[in-house]
């Protein structure tokens, strides 16, 4: 297939992307933002989308950077590749569980190429960066000529490759706040091959201390029309002591009520029993690596 035809604009600089997205906007134009054009590319030459314009980024590197924030807290641009933030010792340092979590992200190739931004925006509920930004509590930022919106992560996803993002905004940042000390954190999924969407995934972050678990959180992927959180597991968690049992107990409360889609990869309740396998494997570690005790 190809794709149907668009005009294309590659700006030099960010305000001159946001003034074509509002003059866009203004003509009731779609516009499709390209940054690694990984999910973009395959979807117009399917034509699941046929932009009127597409606006290439990718020479805008003030959106390229990794960096801590001016009032704590990591900040990443929009244009931060998947190999960057997976390869970068600020990021190891902070978030361990991110580069965990990219090792999964499809292949060498893609993640060379692929952005932060891009997926973030692509909103795929199977994609890892959803499930990260919501597991870290994370905001993203968002520009246009009337100025930045901040979205915590909870507000960003709607549906299915459906975000908060207008059609004359442009995603530029990702503001990850620090963990609190004594925290620990993990991320697993299972595919049929390694590189292939996965048919469930869990990260997982507890802050430990003096042998109760201070704060928990519990992110799903795979199983919900966007990224989820589980209150329920994150709720029996939460003040308690840490034992086994505590942890079977979050596992069954924390899927009880998943409903996810039936396709011809997995039934429901098959990707129900792969979340409920990688929460207990996701606990177990994360309470590990917030203790330092071995597993």
């Amino acid at each position: 297939m190809k794709p149907s035809r668009f005009n294309y604009e590659r700006p030099e600089s960010l305000t001159e992307a946001l003034e074509l997205l509002n003059i866009a906007s203004a003509k009731g134009l779609e516009a499709r933002i390209m940054a690694g054009g990984q999910s973009l590319i395959p979807m117009m030459n399917y034509r699941i989308v046929k932009p009127d314009l597409v606006i290439d980024i990718s020479r805008l590197l003030e959106l390229d950077r990794i960096q801590t924030g001016a009032s704590g807290g990591l900040v990443a641009g929009a244009l931060s590749r998947h190999s960057t933030m997976e390869r970068s010792d600020l990021v190891a340092q902070h978030f361990p569980v991110v580069p965990e979590a990219l090792q999964h992200v499809a292949h060498l190739a893609v993640r060379n190429m692929g952005t932060i931004g891009g997926s973030l925006a692509h909103a795929d509920p199977a994609a890892e960066w959803p499930l990260l930004v919501r597991l870290l509590d994370a905001t993203l930022v968002v520009a246009s000529v009337r100025g930045e919106r901040r979205i915590a992560a909870s507000d960003f996803f709607i549906s299915m490759l459906t975000t908060a993002i207008e059609r004359d905004e442009l995603l530029t940042q990702i503001e990850f706040p620090f963990l609190p000390d004594g925290s620990g954190s993990t991320f697993d999924e299972f595919s049929r091959r390694h590189g292939d969407y996965a048919l469930a995934g869990v990260g997982v972050c507890l802050t430990a201390h003096d042998g109760h678990v201070r704060q928990a959180r519990v992110a799903l992927m795979g199983v919900g029309d966007t990224p989820l959180r589980s209150p329920d597991a994150e709720a029996v968690l939460t003040g308690q002591a840490w034992s086994e049992d505590l942890m079977q107990r979050a596992v069954e409360q924390g899927c009880a009520a998943l409903t996810p889609r039936q396709d011809l990869n997995a039934s429901s309740d098959y990707r129900r029993h792969l979340t409920a396998v990688l929460m207990a494997q996701t606990l177990k570690t994360a309470w590990s690596r917030a203790t330092g005790a071995a597993q």
